[in-house]
């Protein structure tokens, strides 16, 4: 078994391979966010957001520039026909990059305010735009640009696919981060963060049933003990897998630890990809990872 797996259950030694390097792809970042995988080309994409750059790789070759003038954008995803859809610290909005090229704005503002920093986003398969909006790329230089907060908390948005009309679906957050939802999208995971900036501060995950629009319950699943949670995606059995200060942590859906993935630098985010979608790539601190795994993420 290699070093960098910590089993917690024996469950875990089925969603890894024993022997699996964990990779390095690529370093000399500032903070390195928001990796997608695009399938139609066999490659990912992720955000430097304090070095304003999104970065690109594919199997074989090494990493290259993709976007250096990035609006200090954070989390990205796909939607159904394969656009890229991105977080905009810098602009405070949630754009969609057209097939020309060209940008569409998704989300900017809600009630006639400016939204505070839109930070991660999941397309459901109707395909409303789902995303959490905390205060990261407003209160300081380093991740965005210093900015009075014009909503009134951090929010869950969801915005409907046809009209763009942008709703609230969860209002209790200090600092909502990465969203997920289930295999059969009747559970969506959401992280707080808030530890980040307040040592009393949330660092769990709760978990809300999803009835189409609607969201209800809420309760805590998970609690990180190192760090926050930030990050996370779903594999194709429903187990958890959410970046941390240790690495990559896995959980089954009803909470329970399964294993880790260590990594030598604080994860910030985690994606599935390659052409078979067992391959995870962990987007870190000045470092991007990636690491074979025995299960299949929810692409």
């Amino acid at each position: 078994m290699s070093d960098h797996f910590v089993i917690h259950d024996p469950r875990f030694e089925k969603l890894i391979i024993a022997d699996a390097p964990l990779k390095k792809i690529h370093n000399g970042f500032l903070w390195a966010e928001g990796p997608v995988y695009f399938p139609h080309g066999d490659y990912y994409l992720w955000s430097d957001i304090p070095n304003h750059r999104v970065m690109q790789w594919m199997q074989g070759s090494t990493a290259r520039l993709y976007d250096n003038n990035s609006n200090y954008c954070n989390g990205h995803t796909r939607d159904l026909q394969g656009r890229l859809v991105t977080c905009e610290h810098l602009t405070r909005r949630v754009t969609r990059t057209e097939h020309d090229g060209s940008l569409t704005v998704i989300a900017d503002s809600h009630d006639g305010k400016r939204l505070n920093s839109p930070n991660d986003v999941v397309v459901k398969s109707d395909g409303s735009i789902w995303f959490t909006d905390p205060p990261y790329g407003i209160i300081s230089d380093h991740e965005g640009k210093i900015a009075p907060q014009e909503q009134d908390g951090c929010y869950v948005f969801r915005v409907d696919p046809d009209t763009f009309e942008t709703t609230i679906v969860v209002d209790d957050f200090v600092k909502p981060n990465g969203l997920a939802f289930s295999p059969d999208e009747s559970v969506l995971y959401i992280a707080d963060s808030a530890r980040s900036h307040d040592p009393d501060g949330p660092h769990h995950i709760r978990a809300f049933d999803c009835d189409g629009q609607k969201l209800s319950g809420g309760d805590v699943l998970i609690d990180i003990e190192k760090g926050v949670p930030d990050g996370m995606r779903i594999d194709v059995e429903g187990n958890i897998w959410t970046s941390s200060a240790i690495g990559v942590e896995c959980f089954d859906q009803k909470g329970v630890a399964l294993g880790s993935i260590l990594v030598p630098e604080v994860a910030a985010n985690l994606t599935f990809g390659g052409r078979s979608g067992s391959q995870m790539m962990i987007t870190a601190s000045t470092s991007v990872y990636a690491i074979d795994v025995a299960t299949r993420g929810v692409l």
